[in-house]
């Protein structure tokens, strides 16, 4: 699903960090070696459809690969 991200992220929370991530095989071969985490927050995003909406958001990041895969788990509120 492509998102574009509105503000900042709030509440980064990390899920799982380095083997304990079942892609973790994929991410390295896509992006390249790193200290991958797979991490989870709230944030303000603009869907496809272009509808706004607070939502529970998942990406991986790795210092100096930035983050990848961003993705909304659940909308908590609709704002149009």
């Amino acid at each position: 699903m492509d998102i574009e991200l509105i503000g900042v992220i709030t509440q980064p929370t990390t899920i799982a960090i380095g083997r304990g991530i079942r892609e973790l095989d994929h991410l390295t071969r896509a992006y390249g070696a790193g200290r991958w985490r797979k991490r989870k927050g709230m944030a303000t995003v603009r869907l496809p459809n272009g509808s706004l909406c607070r939502a529970e958001v998942h990406w991986y990041e790795a210092h100096g690969i930035g983050r990848k895969e961003m993705k909304v788990k659940r909308v908590v509120e609709d704002r149009g």
